[in-house]
């Protein structure tokens, strides 16, 4: 966004255009993700509720709740944030036969998605151009997402296909099969920009990362 002034020279009036921006959000410890590579969607920014993210409770559903709160890192992982967060366990869980590929471990990511919220992410784009998006995730149910960043440029609606398996007789692990898929392309510029993660429809996805990788012209 951009505000106009005007700059009065030998009595004429100049209009002048400086670069502006409302945004308050910040990187999360000051650690700012690059692109190409991984952003990490646990890795969202600072600044809370409607500025940062938008979720459709106040609770974090995983840390703290589903997750013990017991002085562990992971379990308690932005805690007091609205964004749910949990991480892949063992013991079948996560490490189960239904993942189309293996997760690490003791990783973060964002789950209990709904339809409607959003996340913002500061990243530092090294070289201009077109970037691929691959997402590693689990969706018990087709969903779509969508990509935007700072100049309102968008992926579009990407297809989140299904991860659930019907052999698997768990009901709650179908939340568990983990996937990672190529969703689509957006055009970045090169520099510090902001973007966002929005989910869109049917949500029942988790978000480990996105990954970006430039597309050769």
């Amino acid at each position: 966004m951009k505000n106009h002034y005007l700059f009065v020279l030998f009595g004429l009036a100049i209009p002048i255009a400086i670069a502006c921006t409302s945004y308050q959000g910040k990187p999360w410890e000051d650690k700012i993700q690059e692109i190409p590579g991984r952003v990490q969607c646990e890795f969202y920014d600072t600044g809370g509720e409607g500025i940062s993210y938008h979720d459709a409770d106040s609770v974090n559903n995983g840390s703290g709740r589903l997750n013990s709160t017991n002085g562990d890192f992971f379990n308690e992982f932005r805690m007091h944030e609205g964004v749910d967060i949990s991480y892949t366990k063992t013991n079948g869980t996560d490490d189960n036969p239904y993942n189309d590929i293996m997760p690490e471990m003791n990783q973060l990511y964002v789950g209990w998605t709904v339809p409607g919220e959003w996340i913002k992410y500061t990243v530092q784009v090294r070289e201009a151009g077109t970037y691929s998006i691959g997402l590693m995730y689990t969706a018990n149910g087709d969903g779509e997402i969508e990509i935007v960043n700072a100049d309102s440029i968008s992926t579009g609606m990407m297809k989140v296909i299904s991860t659930h398996k019907d052999a698997d007789t768990l009901a709650w692990r179908q939340w568990h099969h983990w996937n990672k898929s190529d969703l689509g392309t957006i055009m970045l510029k090169k520099g510090m920009q902001i973007i966002t993660l929005k989910t869109i429809s049917n949500g029942n996805m988790n978000y480990d990362y996105l990954e970006f990788t430039r597309r050769s012209i």
